[in-house]
């Protein structure tokens, strides 16, 4: 399960942040998670719970936000959302190569104190 590699790298960043603010405890954790970025959300919160006793996060929430799939289409010059691997606008059928959102895996968001 890559997704506690994934939760150990996050804390780590949450914590240098934190840190480099003066503060000292994490309450609160966002990730923004992209629907074809590989990471299950669930994993993530079981990584989460797993090891932030060892961190500054001890007492924070972890918040996941999925991120939709993200498609633009150069022939309607429209962005639309697709559900699977098949990048095809629903407008005109065509297919897009231009996946704008959905991979991404990124800390958002925190509130220390």
């Amino acid at each position: 399960m890559h997704e506690f590699g994934i939760m150990e790298a996050a804390l780590e960043t949450a914590a240098q942040k934190t840190r480099a603010a003066g503060a000292t405890q994490i309450h609160r954790l966002k990730l923004r998670v992209g629907k074809l970025s590989g990471v299950v959300p669930e994993a993530l919160q079981f990584a989460f719970d797993a090891l932030k006793d060892k961190s500054l996060a001890a007492q924070a929430v972890l918040e996941i936000e999925e991120v939709p799939a993200v498609c633009w289409c150069a022939d309607c010059a429209a962005e639309f959302e697709t559900a699977d691997l098949k990048y095809e606008c629903p407008r005109c059928h065509q297919p897009s190569g231009d996946l704008r959102r959905g991979k991404q895996m990124e800390l958002a968001s925190l509130e220390i104190s």
